[in-house]
């Protein structure tokens, strides 16, 4: 099904071949004077040029080749040559009559289907989440939906940093606790515990001590990364350890990103590839690609067209060890041979542009991807303490654990759930309001994040994001319930909105919010093609304000005539579907009362 961006500007580029001037001078917009018209064209004025006419001649005999369209209802001149739009109420109506029928609203199927993969999350291992995981994990999962709603085979990486330094570290604080463990006994032959020895709480409490320790004393750090090449380098024992913290850590970290209603297809991590690493180095030194500087092993990556330095991209280090680098590589090869992806996108703190600048062009060089392989780094800004300006911190002044900042916001959402029960004189069960309070609450956090462009920072305040009224999550799901609750109330009256009918707009307002609707495909090619689910925050918020508006101005549930009523509960339906199409993108979702 077409934009109804693109048949309004083709009946325009009909009007202008008619008149004897080009027809791609009859390109279409929305209107910036909203309070004038519905959509503008400005092509008389590039006419002007081309044939040395007055602009306002062109429009004029442009204008007059739409008496009888079918499209438009009115189309004024004004000067020095703009052409003033509206729209007829009927081809908007048989505009939502299609997408109401169409599949994903009339959404045009991509010609080709990509695979893409979206590496987001990058959480570590033995480690809590805390609130800088937050924006790549919002960012990640909704891109990911964006992806697969227009027609794409996605797959989601968490890409967890599970091989490091950290793991040496509480194999160390472990050894230095319980030394009497099996997995320390160099000697011991038998099978392995099938417990852990530490719960998750334990395990969160290890990790910064020995981190701590590390800082303090260069034994017990040269200690832990003595482990950390055993563990390398196939240790039994810590193998064995190692497996313990991994299952341990990622089943708290499914909980955690499951309360966040984030959800990855692939759980790996840098341990996955640490196999394919000397073989990726021996492929770099033979094609000539790698060189020793300083002992450590680099690929130049700049360009003649750089206007600032880009260093080069450090494949190991002066000691022979890995790095960062070294595993995004292994990934991204690993990836191409068993993936064959079109796209890959990551999810990251903008402060790593010219680390991924440096990978991507290391990859490409190289030859582990093609020209034809798009490779996206989507870095996003940090989200900042309203009080200090400044990136999220504890009143310790430590950063916050993720789980306790989504608490927080679920008790405020909980207090305002009560406070708005008891102010129009209805009990709510305390079960069904804390339910509420969680999925307010997330829709509270998301649309926040995501309203915002990803490249952006922002202030995290609790109480605008928590707030029925504004630019916010809340706001947008009070609209969806609000129009639930009469679809619910038309079908205990006896009527059945699936078989209501949308009618001709009756009023400016019924317009506005269909115009509104009309812009769906649009907006999802925009959000897909950009990357950008702040587009359908947009589009939502404008959605919500113009039902607003004419659900204020229109008596829905009294109204006498029977086909007028219909025709707005068709229009309410399509409304509350493309919403909870879109919040769901976003994801996040609405319950049945607020």
């Amino acid at each position: 099904m077409r934009k109804i961006l693109d048949l309004i500007s083709e009946e325009m580029k009909n009007a202008f071949a008619a008149a004897g001037y080009d027809g791609e001078l009859g390109r279409v917009t929305l209107s910036n004077r909203p309070d004038l018209c519905e959509y503008q064209c400005n092509g008389a004025m590039a006419g002007a040029k081309k044939y040395h006419k007055a602009p306002l001649a062109i429009a004029e005999e442009v204008a007059a080749q739409l008496k009888e369209s079918s499209v438009f209802a009115e189309a004024s001149v004004a000067p020095p040559g703009f052409l003033n739009l509206k729209v007829k109420a009927s081809f908007v109506r048989d505009y939502l009559r299609q997408m109401r029928t169409a599949d994903k609203f009339g959404l045009e199927a991509p010609e080709r289907v990509k695979k893409i993969i979206v590496d987001y999350g990058g959480a570590n291992v033995a480690k809590p989440l805390h609130v800088g995981h937050l924006r790549p994990a919002i960012i990640g999962e909704s891109v990911k939906r964006i992806c697969s709603y227009a027609g794409h085979d996605v797959i989601g990486d968490i890409h967890m940093g599970d091989w490091g330094l950290q793991m040496g570290l509480v194999i160390t604080e472990l050894k230095k606790r319980q030394p009497e463990l099996v997995y320390f006994d160099e000697n011991y032959t038998g099978e392995y515990p099938a417990e852990a020895p530490f719960t998750i709480a334990e395990l969160e409490e290890i990790y910064p001590t020995a981190s701590a320790k590390s800082k303090d004393d260069a034994d017990y750090k040269a200690e832990a990364m003595e482990a950390t090449h055993r563990l390398q380098n196939g240790d039994r024992g810590f193998r064995a350890l190692w497996n313990h913290i991994m299952r341990v850590s990622v089943e708290d970290l499914k909980k955690n990103y499951d309360s966040l209603d984030v959800h990855f297809e692939l759980w790996k991590g840098e341990s996955d590839v640490q196999d394919l690493i000397p073989g990726m180095v021996e492929q770099l030194k033979k094609g000539g690609y790698a060189y020793e500087s300083d002992g450590a092993l680099v690929v130049d990556v700049k360009e003649e067209t750089d206007t600032k330095e880009v260093p080069p991209c450090m494949i190991l280090k002066s000691d022979g060890a890995s790095l960062y680098n070294t595993t995004d590589l292994a990934t991204i090869m690993d990836r191409m041979e068993k993936y064959h992806p079109d796209k890959m996108i990551y999810v990251t703190d903008k402060r790593q542009d010219l680390y991924f600048e440096q990978i991507f062009r290391c990859a490409r060089k190289t030859g582990l991807v093609g020209e034809e392989t798009e490779l996206l780094h989507i870095g996003n800004g940090t989200m900042n303490d309203k009080d200090r300006g400044k990136p999220f911190k504890t009143r310790e002044g430590g950063v916050m654990r993720l789980e306790h900042l989504i608490g927080e916001i679920n008790e405020e959402m909980l207090r305002k759930i009560r406070e708005n029960a008891a102010e129009k004189g209805y009990e709510i069960d305390a079960g069904e309001a804390a339910a509420t309070a969680k999925i307010v609450g997330l829709a509270a956090v998301k649309y926040g994040d995501l309203s915002n462009q990803a490249a952006k920072d922002y202030v995290f305040d609790i109480d605008r994001f928590t707030s029925f009224e504004g630019d916010t999550g809340p706001y947008i799901l009070y609209t969806i319930v609000r129009i639930k609750s009469i679809l619910h109330k038309y079908a205990e009256q006896g009527g059945s909105p699936a078989d209501a009918v949308i009618q001709n707009a009756g009023d400016d307002s019924e317009k506005s919010l269909m115009l509104e609707l009309s812009r769906f495909n649009a907006v999802m090619e925009a959000a897909y093609e950009e990357a950008a689910p702040h587009r359908i925050c947009a589009f939502i918020y404008d959605i919500a304000n113009a039902f607003n508006h004419f659900y204020h101005e229109t008596k829905i549930l009294t109204e006498e005539d029977r086909e007028r009523q219909a025709g707005w509960i068709a229009l309410l339906k399509l409304t509350v579907d493309v919403l909870e199409t879109c919040i769901d993108l976003l994801g996040f979702s609405a319950p049945e009362r607020m």
